[in-house]
């Protein structure tokens, strides 16, 4: 009869652990799904529903719709969402190091970003900031920073006085400042309604934001200048990571490889033609920079690279001027 009821109890346990509810996992970002960060978001839910099946749902929450910038960090860390992907700028608080990709003409090209991220430097970043409770699956490109405004660019001193839209970051703020710009920190979702009203005078983004969130409406010039990177780390809750079981960790962490090499490719492939869309709208006019503007430009920001060297490491940005050959 013991062995009976043993053998039942053992069965009851199977069949609930084969009908336990799955792993709900929140993703939440603050662009739209067309973006190559929105389809690496939803790659990774079409992956690791497939990879495994009934142990996770995961829940994609793109524009902003659980958490805007502002809040995501946090509410991350409390637990109220499992997985983000900030751009590289949001990291601050918790690493200085992470600054490097904001440091402005820095890298020649995207390539150089890719040979960077791929380094045994770049990829030691991914977990620098475990002690403050973030893992690092990877990086997500979105492309190179263009500049915009109401007047056109042409040399830096076309800056002096002009309010720029800045996410939350002490280099991006030193950036503008090197040129006489006016920094302002404001949230991503609020940036179309800041430019259209005239809150800020300029931003800086990559072809895909410009695009899918209509800045170049509120925009009079966008000038090519591919001055930084707005990339992005894709992070989880260390602690919540930490707890996975094996099984859901390895299907978890392919899942999340493959649909960050899906919006790497995406993002290479839709910076040209996002920038074709913007031209074609003819709604702002985008704007060539010569070489000897560039190097003006290079030449007035290089300062902010030895401003931030302590912080960052002098042997951190000799690996990303390395990438660049």
């Amino acid at each position: 009869m013991k062995i009976k009821l043993l053998l039942a109890s053992a069965l009851m346990a199977v069949g609930l652990a084969a009908h336990a509810d799955p792993i709900i996992i929140k993703y939440s970002h603050v662009v739209a799904d067309v973006t190559p960060k929105g389809q690496a978001a939803l790659k990774f839910k079409e992956l690791a529903e497939k990879k495994l099946p009934g142990k996770v749902q995961v829940q994609v929450f793109p524009n902003s719709q659980l958490f805007g910038d502002g809040k995501e960090m946090e509410a991350l860390l409390l637990g109220d969402v499992q997985i983000l992907a900030p751009s590289l700028a949001k990291f601050g608080k918790y690493t200085k190091k992470l600054q490097i990709f904001d440091l402005p003409f820095l890298f020649n090209d995207i390539q150089a970003v890719d040979r960077f991220q791929a380094s045994k430097e770049g990829q030691a970043l991914l977990m620098s900031m475990e002690k403050k409770g973030i893992v690092g699956f990877g990086y997500l490109h979105n492309g190179m920073k263009q500049l915009s405004a109401n007047k056109p660019l042409g040399s830096p001193e076309d800056a002096k006085g002009l309010k720029f839209r800045i996410q939350p970051s002490d280099v991006l703020e030193a950036q503008f400042k090197a040129v006489g710009g006016n920094p302002q920190k404001i949230a991503f979702a609020e940036v179309y309604q800041a430019l259209q009203t005239g809150v800020v005078d300029g931003a800086e983004n990559p072809w895909s934001n410009i695009y899918s969130k209509k800045f170049h409406e509120v925009q009079n010039y966008i000038m090519e200048s591919n001055h930084g990177v707005l990339d992005y780390m894709v992070i989880a809750n260390a602690k919540w990571w930490n707890g996975l079981p094996a099984d859901v960790k390895k299907g978890l962490s392919e899942a999340m490889k493959e649909s960050i090499a899906v919006g790497n490719k995406v993002a290479m492939e839709e910076d040209a033609a996002f920038r074709a869309k913007v031209i074609a709208d003819k709604k702002a006019r985008v704007l060539p920079m010569s070489q000897d503007h560039l190097n003006q430009w290079r030449t007035a920001m290089k300062p902010v690279w030895k401003k931030f060297e302590g912080e960052i490491g002098k042997d951190l940005i000799d690996a990303a001027l390395k990438a660049n050959k």
